[in-house]
């Protein structure tokens, strides 16, 4: 299906996603993107559908036509002290507030959000398979926070996240279980859950 842009047709939109969200390690990223009204891209989609070559080669093309863009994180810290919700809303927040053009109208994908700076937004569930600018702020998201995560595995090979980027595969759950917790690992409920349910 091919996705739509713009939603409004009048104002000024900036796609939001974020990506991160259900990991057990590491930040949540997050990215706010603006493309012209008449941008088209046919491999462009939900980036969770979307291979990591593809991916790569999206995020040049949504850098170089995009008309702004950024992308902001929120670290496992700021995560255990406001829960994953409310720091994924705040990785969206930094985001807009990095963006060098002011949106008038901010396409979250997702049910929930909270409002930032008094701009108007809609909720759109699934939106990163519906419109490009949220699928292109899902792309962004999800490779820069890939690419910390590589970094990261560099100082922690034994957890698998140059594969699993952070998140509960059984690699990573039973190397908590044998080597403990990083410094970069949450400690919140999620996790929590997971080392009990493997137990």
């Amino acid at each position: 299906m091919m996705l739509k842009s713009p939603h409004s047709g009048t104002f000024t939109e900036a796609g939001l996603d974020e990506a991160g969200r259900g990991c057990l390690a590491g930040p949540v990223y997050a990215a706010a993107v603006i493309l012209p009204s008449d941008y088209h891209n046919k491999r462009l989609n939900d980036s969770k559908k979307l291979s990591k070559k593809v991916r790569e080669a999206l995020r040049e093309e949504i850098e170089q036509e995009a008309l702004d863009y950024a992308v902001a994180s929120v670290d496992h810290h700021t995560i255990d002290k406001i829960n994953i919700h409310n720091a994924s809303y705040l990785a969206m927040h930094k985001a807009v507030a990095k963006l060098t053009t002011a949106p008038q109208l901010l396409l979250v994908d997702g049910n929930r959000f909270t409002p930032v700076n008094g701009i108007r937004h809609e909720c759109i569930i699934k939106g990163d398979s519906l419109y490009y600018s949220i699928a292109a702020a899902s792309v962004l998201a999800k490779t820069c926070r890939d690419d910390f995560m590589q970094q990261l595995h560099k100082q922690y090979p034994l957890y698998g996240w140059d594969r699993n980027m952070g998140y509960g595969t059984r690699r990573h759950v039973d190397a908590i279980l044998v080597y403990g917790f990083t410094p970069y690992h949450r400690k919140s409920f999620h996790i929590k859950r997971q080392l009990k349910a493997r137990l």
